[in-house]
């Protein structure tokens, strides 16, 4: 056990027992991980025992902590135990703000930080380990901070330490991963009574997670107000919205003694700070959190934790390149922390507000951020880090392939790396601004056109919460329009009925404004409303949009989504910042773009197509050029001499998807058409198929070459589509088929009657009675193979006799039919021996009148 004034004068935290095995174990290796439960001490307690390590050589410590808030609060703890300000011995450093001196030796970051500071330098000159706190949130930050400080280890410092603290995670599991030694501290907590909700209850409350924690928080805080008369309440809620809706339920009913704290990322440090601090003496407080409260931060005085059950967490949709802030349950592991808040100064108790069958259905932990996040940061950092493939390094969850080929796709529109994937001298500078590429390159590009304070007043508004919060939390529609939040950071308040400017957030986004314009070395100048679509369009190329119709628009993607365009005076194009894409996707924050801009700042994208298609309305192909960006439709012009193929392309799919038989056939055509399959059920291998089917697979053979040049419906009915059926047979085969399927016959009387073969299997002669008279046998063709069915006819034309024996007719049938008909056509011949009788055409005066 050290013996040093520093370590024996440390409190007697659960850690400290830990602390001599951890020393030891770094003494003799780079890297190790610890374990201890929450409210340990590990935070403060590590980072000042590893001061006097001798392996530091005055090196500094740099620890790790997920929220700006946890890095002051641990800076402050550890300063505070050496009876020194911040800033001497222990500092801090998160975004916008550092609080070091030349001193300090101990230097509490976010996780981001160490990020830039790896870039910067592989080697970490002046640093003699990271301590990675809390490391069980897996934050996106965190895994690329150690994946790059291992790879910065193996290369360049193999004496560099790293030591990974966690809470809850499987420390064997990632020490097996790190091959590096797991020190476990078992901590001192207090027993915690859990209580949870009957099902009765849970399903009077609602199914929504808004509604249901709305119905039962501010119930239970009553209810553990009355029943625990001592010691604070902690309430775990998904974010700010909730917080707010249960403060209005509780505000002016809390007893006098009782004050309510809320307890947020996004507000200001006063009010942080009061949250976390002991309540005054003789008062309690309940301090309304979110998941901030599970871990890296301590909360004095709590003794009862009142647990919603909910977290909000980014989830990134690989299908839509969008993320959104999703409200699902809590892990197990999650509601284990929150309830240890309890069990640290005392008993305490934690009401669930779930069902225990409930309990048992929750996911064990999270997944890691790194497997559902947007990866367009990370993928540039690898860039620049030299790392072709992120398998290059070592992950404990290595990056989704498909999440990082999006990511790569979108740093080459928003031109930060190249087509081989190295980074861009564009990239490098949008990368060292610490924001999102899209603003970073919003930022960037902003500045070269000439806009540049509006782009770093925009790329703020973009990168907090909404400036604009609804004065009803039940409005879901908002106020998309941007130029708004314009006027509001500069100080206007424009006419916004029903809602109201949000203070903290409204300070924060001036705050990192005014950082980014010092950093881009830009007078506070005048925002400039007319450039806000297209500096929006840099940020956001995958969304631009058109309008479809009013209150609708088509993205560049070709998804649809609502947008009250009226508010916008019903422009034509527009960019789009947020989208929510619920069952009903809506545009949440967008500005007009210029139609002229998007043709100059996007031209390398845009594509001129010929779109040739088939207008039903007039029966005609149409054909029209345009200019294209993704769905997008930007110019339209009527094309007056089209490709001629990729007309009668469109035409012949037109006329393929009426059916063949609905082409213009005439009815010598059709006659071809069916002798010619009558021809083909006899001899398959000598005859053409001529089918539907056929004719379709076909068509391009036999069909298209006669459409070139053809537009309309009308045109092709002008076509000779019997000779388009006969244009492959050779002379030879015209007259076989002449010969064999015949398209008339000549009867006794001289007649030539046309065959009907709409039945290619029972070929049809129809004949008047008298003109067959002498004709002994049936008609025969195909070669003699094939007998025609003869419909003999009455003067009238109407059937009186089927059949395809014409011998066995005369002899037994005729005379039957005699005795019907000659009492009703006088006129005609009926004679008692129709085998001798002259056949004739017409009556007995007149025999044969188309003689």
């Amino acid at each position: 056990m050290p013996t040093s004034d520093l370590f024996q004068n440390l409190p007697d935290l659960p850690v400290k027992e830990a602390l001599s095995r951890l020393l030891q174990a770094l003494d003799t290796t780079e890297r190790a991980v610890l374990e201890a439960p929450p409210g340990a001490g590990k935070t403060t307690l590590v980072p000042l025992a590893l001061l006097e390590s001798a392996w530091r050589n005055d090196g500094k410590i740099l620890v790790l902590e997920p929220r700006r808030l946890a890095a002051r609060a641990a800076a402050q703890r550890m300063a505070d135990l050496l009876n020194e300000p911040v800033g001497q011995t222990v500092g801090y450093w998160v975004r916008m703000e550092r609080a070091v001196s030349k001193k300090t030796r101990i230097e509490v970051v976010t996780e981001g930080i160490l990020t830039r500071l790896l870039q910067e330098d592989p080697a970490l000159e002046g640093v003699a380990a990271i301590i990675f706190d809390e490391f069980h949130e897996r934050s996106l930050h965190a895994d690329l901070g150690l994946a790059l400080a291992l790879d910065a280890q193996a290369v360049l410092r193999p004496d560099l330490r790293l030591l990974v603290m966690s809470a809850t995670l499987d420390a064997a599991a990632i020490g097996n991963w790190l091959e590096a030694p797991v020190i476990r501290s078992e901590g001192r907590l207090y027993p915690v009574e859990t209580q949870y909700l009957s099902p009765a209850e849970v399903a009077a409350a609602g199914t929504r997670p808004a509604q249901r924690l709305t119905n039962l928080v501010p119930k239970a805080i009553r209810q553990a107000l009355a029943k625990e008369q001592e010691g604070d309440i902690l309430v775990f809620l998904p974010g700010m919205g909730e917080m707010r809706r249960v403060a209005e339920q509780l505000e002016e009913k809390l007893p006098t003694n009782t004050d309510l704290h809320l307890l947020h990322g996004d507000l200001s440090l006063s009010k942080q700070l009061a949250a976390i601090q002991p309540a005054p003496k003789g008062r309690r407080k309940i301090v309304l959190a979110t998941s901030i409260a599970e871990t890296s931060l301590t909360i004095e005085g709590v003794k009862v934790v009142i647990d919603g059950g909910f977290a909000r967490a980014p989830k990134f949709m690989p299908r839509t390149s969008l993320t959104t802030l999703v409200t699902e349950p809590v892990s197990q592991a999650a509601a284990d922390q929150r309830r240890g808040r309890a069990g640290r100064l005392g008993p305490g108790v934690c009401y669930r507000l779930w069902t225990l069958a409930d309990q048992q259905q929750l996911p064990l932990r999270q997944d890691p951020e790194i497997c559902e996040a947007d990866l367009s940061s990370l993928a540039l950092e690898l860039a620049l880090w030299g790392a072709k493939e992120a398998s290059d390094l070592k992950w404990l969850d290595t990056p989704p392939a498909a999440a990082m080929a999006l990511a790569q796709d979108l740093l080459r529109r928003l031109e930060a790396i190249d087509t081989i994937g190295n980074p861009t001298a564009h990239g490098k500078a949008l990368a060292s601004l610490g924001l999102h590429p899209r603003l970073g390159h919003l930022v960037m590009r902003g500045h070269e056109l000439g806009f540049g304070t509006t782009a770093c007043n925009l790329a703020a508004l973009l990168s907090e919460r909404d400036v604009l919060k609804p004065m009803d939390f039940s409005n879901v529609n908002g106020l998309p329009d941007l130029h708004l939040r314009l006027e509001l950071l500069a100080g206007k308040r424009p006419h916004t009925p029903g809602f109201t400017a949000d203070e903290n957030t409204l300070r924060r986004v001036r705050e990192q404004a005014r950082n980014l314009r010092q950093r881009m070395r830009l007078p506070d100048s005048p925002s400039q409303p007319e450039a806000v679509g297209l500096l929006t369009a840099l940020a956001y190329p995958d969304r631009l949009a058109q309008r479809e119709s009013s209150g609708r628009l088509r993205l560049i993607t070709g998804q649809r989504a609502a947008l009250p365009t009226e508010l916008f005076a019903e422009e034509t194009f527009y960019a789009v910042a947020h989208l929510d894409l619920s069952r009903q996707p809506r545009v949440l924050l967008a500005a007009p773009v210029a139609k002229a801009d998007i043709l100059t700042h996007f031209a390398q994208q845009l594509e001129k197509l010929q779109e040739v298609r088939w207008d039903a309305a007039t029966e005609r192909v149409v054909a029209r050029q345009f200019t294209r960006l993704g769905a997008l439709v930007l110019e339209e012009t009527a094309l007056a001499q089209p490709d001629q193929e990729l007309v009668a392309i469109a035409l012949l799919q037109a006329l393929l998807e009426k059916g063949i038989d609905r082409l213009p056939w005439s009815e010598l055509a059709k006659n071809t058409r069916q002798r010619l399959a009558f021809l083909h059920q006899l001899a398959p291998e000598h005859w053409p198929d001529v089918s539907e089917a056929a004719l379709v697979v076909s068509a391009e053979d036999w069909l298209l070459p006669h459409l070139l040049g053809l537009r309309s419906l009308e045109q092709v009915a002008r076509l000779d589509f019997n000779e388009m059926l006969l244009a492959d047979l050779s002379w030879e085969q015209r007259q076989e088929m002449d010969r064999l399927a015949p398209s008339h016959l000549q009867v006794p009387s001289g007649s030539r009657i046309a065959l009907d073969y709409s039945d290619v299997t029972t070929p049809v002669l129809a004949v008047r009675l008298q003109e067959v008279f002498g004709m002994l046998d049936t008609p025969r063709i195909g070669g003699g193979k094939v007998p025609l069915l003869i419909h003999l006819l009455s003067p009238a034309s109407r059937p009186v006799q089927v059949t395809r024996d014409l011998r066995s007719f005369w002899t037994t049938g005729y005379f039957d039919v005699r005795k019907d008909l000659r009492g009703r056509y006088p006129k005609h011949h009926w004679p008692d021996d129709p085998l001798s009788a002259t056949p004739i055409r017409g009556t007995k005066k007149r025999p044969n009148p188309l003689n």
